[in-house]
């Protein structure tokens, strides 16, 4: 579980396919302090598994292997070298939970539909609300973008609104996205199940009680 604060931004180094899926070699410092083969990365709001990690003349990194369910909802079958990503490590147990729950288990890919820049240094970004994910999406709820917490300001029709803080712009990917732009959505898990549970069992039509009739 990751909880959307992300650590750092790393590096695409190379990202070459491997049969119907990519393999991703990223270049990274922080998140590698305890690395291990098998650990998970959030990379860009995407759970992958590191599969090698080293250092060399160019700085430390580590690989991961993306499959086709991966390459089929993300952005990641885009990504190419020299791309910034946001990285996180999982929350360990005992860890300060500072955004919100994600899972790392990307929903759809989204569009920035515009950018408004306030005179504070903070942004004000419009994204497209993917159909499938209306109702999942609220206002002042949580969303992940790119595998940054975010909150909602504003769901108008079928986009949605994020102001972003100065510092979140310097930090993360965000400062760079510019209109047009494709960016990984993840919503809210409790929203996620709560859509779940509602599609599995719609509640009942009540409106004519089975001692009644229509008058």
């Amino acid at each position: 579980m990751f909880t959307g604060i992300v650590e750092e931004t790393g590096v695409v180094r190379s990202a070459a396919d491997n049969g119907d899926g990519r393999r991703l070699i990223v270049g990274a410092h922080v998140v590698l302090d305890d690395v291990a083969t098998g650990s998970s990365i959030a990379v860009d709001g995407c759970c992958l598994t590191v599969t090698e990690f080293g250092a060399d003349h160019q700085g430390a990194w580590f690989a991961a292997d993306a499959v086709p369910e991966t390459l089929d909802r993300t952005t990641l079958g885009g990504s190419v070298e020299g791309d910034s990503v946001n990285l996180e490590r999982p929350m360990p147990a005992d860890g300060r939970f500072g955004g919100h729950i994600v899972q790392g288990h990307v929903d759809a890919v989204t569009q920035v539909e515009s950018v408004h820049e306030h005179a504070d240094g903070s942004r004000r970004l419009t994204f497209r609300l993917p159909g499938a994910l209306a109702g999942q999406i609220v206002e002042k709820g949580s969303v992940a973008l790119d595998g940054i917490s975010l909150t909602v300001a504003a769901v108008e029709g079928s986009t949605f609104d994020v102001a972003v803080v100065p510092h979140t712009l310097e930090v993360t990917t965000l400062g760079r996205r510019v209109v047009g732009d494709r960016l990984n959505m993840e919503v809210d898990v409790i929203a996620r199940y709560v859509a779940g549970l509602m599609a599995a069992n719609p509640p009942p039509d009540d409106r004519f009680p089975e001692t009644g009739g229509r008058t």
